[in-house]
């Protein structure tokens, strides 16, 4: 319920978030389960926003454990269709919970869902493939289902990190049928040919997006910098807090997104009442002049920035 809620509304903030978002093979979002998809991970939980928010049929996310920690992160995060992984360097004791990942991974396959895993089981903020894990074969090997599992590898890449106003390019492979990955008797050997094969198709989907901008016109970039004066006040605050509760991790853009996300429409009300009850401003004109503007800075935000 609360994910086919906030699908669409992701959508529409990720287009005042990101400057373009490229897409190729689109025809890949109506696919349906059993599929599993296999995509390198180079920004955190923003990689499951942009991939997930895309699908027409509901993915569930396969997402790093320490994320978990907190009751309240576990709830949310659960409303969003994550699933908790756990790896060595969060904790031995807790690799025993992974049990639970792959069996939920396994029912939701079987059941003709969707799962996301992010196969480098680690993020760097580079686009720049990592060594894979097992977690993306072990899963293929173990399904059950009546209905034959289809493999889609995606890659995502950036043109840069910690920044907002970036250009994303998404690339979705052809479905495989996991049995075309997984031709050995023996275990081991299908874990390693699975991971080979990905990798093969995942190199070839990794496009690094230019940072180049196309000139804009003087009035948009008016526009633009009336829009700065508008946001100022909102925006710098919530990046300082971000910038202060991210420092040393991977998580800077995916938590100033989350943050604008929720945030961001209270600020809206609130100026709109603002100018509504003193100015005698239009709510609607305030409602249009600051979309507009936000779109706006985004298009003409410098790439170096």
């Amino acid at each position: 319920m609360i994910y086919s809620i906030l699908k669409p509304l992701i959508r529409i903030a990720l287009f005042f978030f990101c400057r373009k978002i490229y897409i190729q093979n689109k025809s890949a979002f109506n696919l349906k389960g059993p599929l599993l998809l296999t995509a390198n991970h180079p920004n955190s939980f923003l990689d499951a926003i942009i991939i997930g928010a895309f699908f027409k049929q509901r993915v569930h996310f396969l997402a790093r454990g320490d994320a978990f920690n907190k009751p309240y992160h576990r709830f949310l995060l659960s409303l969003l269709n994550m699933i908790p992984i756990y790896r060595l360097s969060e904790g031995k004791e807790n690799l025993v919970n992974n049990n639970y990942a792959f069996a939920a991974s396994k029912k939701i396959l079987e059941n003709k869902g969707i799962v996301l895993i992010f196969i480098e089981g680690i993020c760097l903020l580079t686009n720049q493939l990592q060594p894979f894990k097992k977690g993306a074969a072990r899963i293929a090997i173990d399904y059950q289902g009546q209905i034959e599992l289809q493999i889609l590898p995606i890659g995502i890449a950036y043109d840069r990190f910690n920044a907002w106003g970036k250009t994303v390019q998404l690339a979705l492979g052809n479905p495989i049928l996991a049995k075309q990955l997984l031709p050995f008797a023996d275990r081991a050997k299908n874990m390693n040919y699975f991971n080979i094969e990905i990798k093969h198709r995942l190199e070839q989907l990794i496009i690094v997006p230019s940072t180049s901008q196309t000139k804009k016109s003087k009035g948009l970039h008016l526009l633009a910098y009336l829009g700065i004066l508008l946001h100022q006040p909102f925006f710098s605050v919530i990046q300082k807090q971000v910038k202060s509760k991210t420092n040393r991790t991977v998580f800077y853009d995916s938590v100033l997104f989350g943050s604008l996300f929720i945030l961001y429409p209270f600020y809206l009300i609130l100026i709109s009442i603002i100018a509504y009850w003193f100015i005698g401003i239009s709510t609607y004109f305030i409602l249009v002049l600051f979309i507009i503007s936000a779109r706006t800075i985004v298009l003409c935000k410098n790439p170096a920035k």
